[in-house]
């Protein structure tokens, strides 16, 4: 009983786990036995979205942020040439067409020859320079700075001094895409400033070039560089002088370019193009194939835009632009206003592919 206890037992210990063993090992690499899935078949289909034209009312109001700006001083200048004879009026508040100064400009006269009859002897005499005075006014109210001094000389243009008027204004910066909104725009705007009074009314809307330029310095680089909604405008109009307002302060400026209602609108994802012209697809019966067709556009408030030729109520278009509207390299050579769009918002991309597909 000690032998079979000793090495029977031991010996089929050993043989048990080398079985099991050798189970795990066969299981591994034989691995478990799957009856492989049909193949997948396909049984969507992708569809474009198509949309019946309306009419509707569009307002085109852009809303730019902005900031409080003190106005710069007007420059006094010399309407005509000569010395400072006199100033009148320096470091103290005018009102708009106040003398400031005098001009003295002395001119020569000819001098006077006579004739002796007798003796054919010439007399000759000097006249006297006839003297003029002019007068340097203030071209706005406020306080008037002279920089020269009496006994100089000047010339015509020449600056004489500046008006600080002490009026604020609120300017900001406008995108091209804002720019396009606004074309024509003029007049008023309602202006918010942060912390402050209640919306008001700003008035001598003025819209232009932006600060340093569309592109800034630097040129080509520069604008290589310039993120697509960098600024290439300016927009600013004037305080009331009962708004009390600080330079410096925050706001916004809200400018309504036109509004128009029962006029066919329809998304601005339907149109290849934002401003002046563009180009729409349309669909003529369900399952027919969308064909491109230039349109007019109006004013647009963001989100929809106004229609004013080349559509009509009722007819179905694409709500989005197609991928691949027919044209190489994405771009279409007859839309020139999605070039100049493209350069005015530094998009360098689509200028070369412009370049490469339209004028190489």
């Amino acid at each position: 009983m000690g032998a079979v206890r000793q090495y029977v037992f031991p010996t089929a210990r050993i043989i048990i786990w080398a079985v099991i063993a050798a189970a795990l090992v066969a299981l591994a690499l034989k691995g478990a036995e799957l009856d492989p899935p049909d193949a997948l078949q396909p049984t969507g289909e992708i569809s474009e979205s198509v949309i019946a034209v309306e009419k509707g009312s569009v307002t085109n109001a852009v809303t730019v942020p902005a900031s409080v700006v003190s106005d710069p001083p007007v420059e006094i200048k010399a309407t005509a040439d000569g010395v400072i004879a006199e100033i009148e009026v320096d470091d103290a508040e005018v009102g708009t067409d106040t003398r400031v100064l005098w001009i003295k400009t002395e001119e020569l006269v000819e001098p006077v020859v006579e004739v002796d009859e007798k003796t054919g002897e010439e007399t000759v005499t000097e006249q006297e320079p006839e003297v003029i005075w002019t007068s340097a006014l203030a071209p706005v109210d406020g306080t008037v700075d002279i920089t020269v001094l009496k006994d100089q000389a000047v010339t015509v243009g020449e600056v004489l001094g500046t008006v600080s008027p002490g009026t604020l204004s609120v300017s900001g910066t406008l995108t091209a895409d804002q720019q396009y909104r606004l074309v024509g725009a003029a007049g008023r705007a309602q202006v918010t400033l942060k912390g402050g009074p209640a919306p008001f009314t700003c008035t001598g809307l003025t819209i232009g070039e932006a600060p340093g330029g569309a592109g800034g310095e630097g040129g080509d680089e520069v604008m290589a560089e310039a993120p697509t909604d960098a600024a290439t405008g300016a927009v600013s109009c004037s305080i009331p002088s009962k708004i009390k307002a600080f330079s410096g302060l925050g706001g916004e400026i809200e400018i309504t370019n036109g509004n128009a209602k029962g006029v066919v609108v329809v998304p601005i994802s339907a149109v290849l193009g934002t401003s002046q012209t563009g180009k729409v697809w349309t669909v003529a019966e369900e399952g027919a194939e969308a064909e491109p067709r230039e349109v007019t556009l109006g004013l647009t408030d963001g989100l929809q835009v106004e229609i004013t030729k080349g559509l009509k109520p009722g007819e179905e278009i694409l709500e989005f632009i197609p991928v691949d509207d027919g044209t190489e390299g994405g771009v279409d050579c007859d839309d020139m206003a999605a070039y100049d769009q493209a350069s005015m918002d530094g998009d360098m991309e689509t200028m070369q592919a412009f370049e490469e597909e339209c004028f190489g």
